[in-house]
């Protein structure tokens, strides 16, 4: 991530469970630029997730495979991508997998169904995630 950090130049910040094991507070380090973040003990890092998301208001691009931070992503205004995209993404060093969003979901996605509006048209939805991979 580091690599990826100095190369890119995002904020990059790895959230950590530390619910079951952790310390008694929120535990943060810096590395490379990258933010470290561990849970405090009783609490996900879910819940640390969506602190950050919900307390800075910009445009995050949330690396994660939950469908719930993926919700409060999309609900914060910022951009969820599925960890396994964008590990295929670090693996190739390209955005472009020729998937679309909806396909590169994978056997989770939900069975399509039919919507109003012109079918040529990406929906919002699929526009943030096609630019936002074009940030990756």
């Amino acid at each position: 991530m580091i690599k990826y950090r100095l190369k890119k130049g995002h904020t990059v910040v790895l959230v950590f469970d530390g619910w079951k094991s952790g310390q008694s507070r929120e535990v943060s380090s810096a590395k490379g630029g990258v933010n470290v973040i561990f849970s405090r003990l009783g609490e996900k890092a879910d819940s640390v997730i969506k602190r950050i998301i919900s307390a800075e208001r910009r445009e995050w691009i949330v690396i994660s495979s939950d469908r719930e931070i993926a919700d409060h992503a999309w609900a914060s205004d910022c951009v969820p991508v599925l960890s396994e995209v964008f590990f295929k993404f670090l693996e190739s060093g390209s955005a472009s997998s020729g998937l679309s969003p909806s396909e590169e979901e994978g056997d989770d996605a939900q069975p399509e169904r039919q919507r109003k509006g012109n079918p040529r048209k990406l929906s919002k939805k699929d526009k943030a995630m096609n630019r936002v991979l074009g940030k990756l």
